[in-house]
């Protein structure tokens, strides 16, 4: 464990330090696009944020190479090797495409050809575990149409998740977690060596996304773009591949005994498949809810609109931080709810936990503009958006109580106004330094 952690850090500080001058070089060079109309942010951010990151992402193997109990992943697996090699070219894919916007088409195109190249050196699916049924075997190229559709399907959901400032990086790091208990249990409960580069790669991940993550939260420095979004995207495909294509069911004895037991012991197998998709959940329904929206109304499908998940959590009172910390909340319920599940699945109480965090999380949702207010006793101490307001003084009106009223709810209203912009609205009021920005760069 310490091994692990160790790399976990040397990925993120290497990461975190590199961000600042991969700024200054996407400044410098005019990686900063135009801001479209279905964009949250007010200023033109450097993309290339990827490029940090893959960095990380080579320190974090390096490191690892050189540890005396990491080492033998890289002698005994080429796995590593195949990961790096995918990443790269992925990674250079998105580093054109930060700059010069390349084709929808080519970078699809890209991310299949860098799953081939993982294929190709071992890393892919040979088994798919069957309850009820045991092992099958995949034929090779069954095993490579899976592995791949595999791959681009979790660097699109990352792809299509990034929208607002610290998401994508926060809900992949969230399931690296997942990954790393999981694959962490396998290889060191069960004695299992084949988990292992899993167990490292989940490890980098997350040192990945926290290095990066102080960048990139709202108000953001600095975007990851599609350098940055389809490199963790392909990392957290790789992961869920090797842990589940190459670890041998055997070992774990999950098919043993009747075809009841052996259908519930073998839902761990299956996690590393389905945590990838507490990613793309979020994604795939706000996805399909874009589709029926823009074809009732006659539009293409592909047409650009403001009517996503987190434009709506803006438009309804959400401010851009609380509503990233809810797709937050929700990620993690369903990550660490499956894996909770997976351990053991015999437990009611799992489940009666997960059903009531699910409807906190409703809760939440729906008090958009709740502002917990401190006790009087500690107005002196909390931030002024904590403390409670003072009564408006209300003038004495020449027909009594009525106007008296009148001028209280006026009061009311000037004192609360209610906020609004291309941020979105905050629940605790308007932020005037986005404006002054916004006017001082329309100014120059």
């Amino acid at each position: 464990m310490r091994d692990y952690l160790l790399t976990l850090c040397v990925t993120a500080a290497v990461t975190y330090l590199l961000t600042g001058p991969v700024r200054k070089f996407a400044i410098a060079t005019g990686a900063m696009p135009e801001i479209r109309a279905r964009d949250v942010h007010r200023e033109p951010t450097p993309r290339l944020g990827g490029i940090a990151m893959f960095f990380g992402l080579c320190a974090g193997l390096l490191v690892a190479d050189h540890l005396q109990n990491l080492n033998s992943v890289f002698e005994q697996s080429n796995e590593p090797r195949a990961l790096l090699s995918g990443a790269a070219l992925i990674w250079l894919i998105g580093v054109l495409d930060d700059k010069f916007e390349l084709d929808a088409l080519i970078k699809l195109g890209a991310q299949m050809i860098s799953a081939g190249v993982m294929v190709a050196q071992g890393l892919t699916i040979l088994w798919l575990p069957i309850p009820g049924v045991g092992t099958v075997a995949l034929t090779p190229w069954q095993g490579t149409l899976l592995t791949v559709a595999l791959v681009v399907l979790t660097i699109n959901a990352v792809n299509f998740v990034d929208g607002l400032d610290g998401l994508a990086a926060g809900m992949v790091c969230i399931a690296a977690a997942a990954f790393f208990l999981y694959a962490y249990r396998l290889w060191y409960g069960y004695t299992i060596e084949a988990a292992a580069p899993a167990t490292l790669f989940a490890a980098i991940l997350m040192g990945m996304c926290l290095g990066f993550l102080p960048h990139n939260m709202h108000p953001a420095r600095i975007f990851m773009g599609d350098s940055g979004s389809m490199l963790i995207g392909l990392i957290l495909a790789a992961s869920a591949i090797s842990i589940t294509g190459q670890v041998d069911p055997d070992a774990l004895k999950i098919f043993e005994g009747s075809t009841r037991q052996a259908t519930h012991a073998a839902l761990p197998v299956f996690i590393p498949l389905v945590l990838p998709l507490t990613i793309i959940a979020i994604p795939m329904a706000d996805l399909v809810l874009a589709i029926v929206r823009r074809t009732w109304k006659g539009q293409s499908p592909f047409a650009a609109d403001r009517g996503h998940l987190h434009h709506r959590l803006l438009e309804i009172g959400h401010s851009h931080s609380r509503a990233v910390l809810i797709m937050y909340f929700w990620s993690a319920l369903i990550a660490f709810g499956t894996l909770a599940y997976s351990v053991h699945s015999t437990s009611m109480w799992i489940v009666l936990g997960v059903v009531a965090l699910s409807a906190i999380g409703l809760v939440l949702l729906l008090l958009p503009r709740f502002t917990p207010r401190a006790p009087r006793w500690a107005q002196a101490v909390v931030p002024p958006r904590y403390r409670r307001r003072k009564p408006a003084v209300v003038p004495a009106g020449a027909d009594g109580t009525a106007a008296s009223a009148e001028a209280a709810e006026s009061a009311e209203e000037e004192r609360e106004p209610v906020p609004a912009g291309v941020n979105g609205a905050t629940a605790i009021g308007h932020r005037s330094r986005f404006s002054d920005r916004s006017k001082a760069g329309a100014r120059g």
